[in-house]
């Protein structure tokens, strides 16, 4: 079977592993990041199967018209809305997903807040330049981590933050603050007061029609002067343009990110790259070794055991009733 697996910027899939998963198969991969309906047609046109890795490429009817020897698409972690699920049953492809964990993101997280209140980057980048100590970083005990979405990355960062002697407030459903109170951390009172009180507030939030532009130019207006944002999750759960307009007006203080709205990004002239209070890191929450190792691994047995005619994990098992 002919296999292909686009947006491998790092050129390291071959690298893993589990590559050797997809022994026997013709295997074709690209190295950039291709948008162009044309393009990705042309390239995906003799596959039997893609594997994606996340949401890099997004996969809509119109690209799906145009594969008419496509089988498959084997998803990196779980699906989410790059990719049109109910078009691919239409064009009886079936879609396989794996699992994701919550490690590599978390110890990302934690990595942005550290060196964000630290201000490690802007100190390391002077001593480079022959200057010494030019700023003050704040430590983290005693601020308060706010925490938006209680789930498995909210709950590490609730553990870490507890080593490092901060309290928890956290705000989310009501099941998320039960969790949360049951674990011994604080609920915040109303939404309004967990933007207020926080002095680091993280966005752990799954994206979803219900949580896109979640997050309003009000609540951030109403964070400390002093208070750190950090995305690490989409940048979609924050409305557009409403984190440098608040940045611009003095609320919150700053930001730490790891996600935007357009991936990625080669503009060096990027807005928030070039923001003096912002942090940025490329998408690298998932970019670890041993995350690779498990979504890719997942995603090759899909694949192995898919066209051994032993299906598993179909996100549309319905496209079974097709064929």
């Amino acid at each position: 079977m002919h296999i292909v697996i686009p947006d491998d910027y790092q050129q390291v899939i071959e690298s893993l592993d589990c590559f050797t998963r997809l022994s026997g198969h013709q295997v074709s991969l690209y190295h950039d990041s291709a948008t162009d309906l044309d393009l990705l047609a042309a390239r995906f046109a003799n596959a039997d199967a893609l594997v994606l890795t996340r949401e890099r490429t997004r996969i809509d009817a119109a690209l799906l018209e145009r594969l008419p020897t496509l089988k498959l698409i084997s998803q990196t972690g779980k699906v989410s809305s790059h990719l049109d699920l109910p078009a691919c049953t239409a064009q009886g492809v079936a879609v396989t997903e794996g699992r994701g964990s919550p490690v590599a993101p978390a110890e990302l997280i934690w990595a942005l807040i550290i060196n964000a209140r630290r201000q490690l980057v802007p100190a390391i980048e002077a001593f480079h330049r022959g200057q010494w100590q030019i700023n003050l970083g704040h430590c983290l005990q005693g601020q308060t981590l706010g925490i938006w979405g209680y789930g498995k990355i909210g709950r590490r960062l609730a553990h870490y933050a507890k080593a490092f002697e901060m309290p928890v407030l956290v705000w989310g459903s009501a099941q998320s603050r039960q969790a949360a109170a049951t674990d011994g951390h604080r609920a915040a009172p109303s939404r309004e007061a967990f933007f207020a009180e926080a002095d680091i507030l993280s966005l752990n939030l799954r994206f979803s029609d219900q949580t896109r532009h979640i997050v309003t130019l009000g609540d951030l207006q109403r964070m400390k002067p002093d208070a750190l944002l950090v995305n690490g999750s989409r940048a979609g759960l924050i409305a557009p343009g409403a984190l440098l307009a608040a940045l611009d007006s003095g609320r919150p203080g700053s930001a730490a990110l790891d996600v935007y709205e357009e991936e990625p990004i080669f503009d060096p002239r990027h807005p928030l790259l070039t923001h003096p209070r912002v942090l940025c890191t490329p998408h690298l929450g998932y970019v670890e070794k041993q995350s690779y190792e498990l979504y890719f691994g997942d995603a090759f047995a899909n694949v192995a055991a898919f066209f051994a005619g032993q299906p598993q994990n179909l996100a549309n098992p319905e496209v079974l009733e097709r064929t």
